[in-house]
């Protein structure tokens, strides 16, 4: 399996491509910014991107949806509620970033909870995991999970924006990420990659989400 992160744009989001060493088949998760270099490592991998997944709406994290899909021809996979959400965050980019992003189009694939997707000879499964925002969907396979802004090393994503909710976000995280093989590598939304061993054993705010964030998870 080939995955070379890049990391894009003024929130350092960070893109992944993830391809089939047999068949050059690629994913591309979360192209939130810098079409042009995303375009590039396509390229130089060899790869041929057939898809695009998308963990949520958030404008550092589909900032480059539309001129990576056109470029490529790769269908484009998401939650019905982060595709319903986007359209809100198209809208604020202006203000945000300065430019306002390209609007995206109505995904061919709308993603339920344990929906598998092929790559090549790879095989992922989407996981729905709110909290962070409602549409959330995580991607597990090949020993691997691509977790967005649910997870990410020695922390969690935030739940104080618009559809955020922090007991569901924990409850997300212990159902449906913790369960996974603790040697699972986890390739997060924002940072350097961490496992769910060294999350389950050191991450504070899974520890005692009561004292460091203030909930009692039940």
């Amino acid at each position: 399996m080939i995955i070379e992160m890049l990391v894009t744009g003024v929130f350092q989001e960070n893109c992944y491509l993830v391809g089939c060493e047999d068949s050059k088949e690629a994913m591309v998760v979360d192209p939130g910014d810098d079409p042009a270099d995303v375009l590039k490592a396509i390229e130089r991998l060899d790869l041929k991107a057939n898809l695009i997944v998308i963990t949520h709406e958030h404008m550092d994290h589909i900032g480059a949806i539309t001129p990576v899909r056109e470029a490529t021809k790769a269908q484009l996979a998401m939650h019905p509620l982060a595709y319903e959400r986007s359209a809100e965050q198209i809208r604020v980019s202006q203000a945000w970033l300065g430019r306002e992003l390209p609007s995206v189009a109505e995904p061919d694939i709308y993603l339920e909870d344990g929906q598998e997707l092929r790559v090549g000879n790879l095989r992922f499964r989407a996981l729905h995991c709110p909290g962070h925002t409602p549409g959330h969907m995580v991607y597990f396979g090949e020993g691997v999970l691509f977790s967005g802004d649910v997870l990410f090393n020695l922390s969690i994503g935030r739940f104080d924006l618009p559809g955020g909710d922090g007991r569901q976000l924990l409850k997300s995280i212990q159902e449906k990420v913790l369960t996974l093989p603790e040697e699972t590598i986890v390739y997060p939304g924002h940072g350097p990659q961490t496992t769910i061993g060294d999350e389950k054993k050191n991450n504070p705010f899974l520890r005692d989400p009561q004292v460091y964030l203030g909930i009692d998870p039940e």
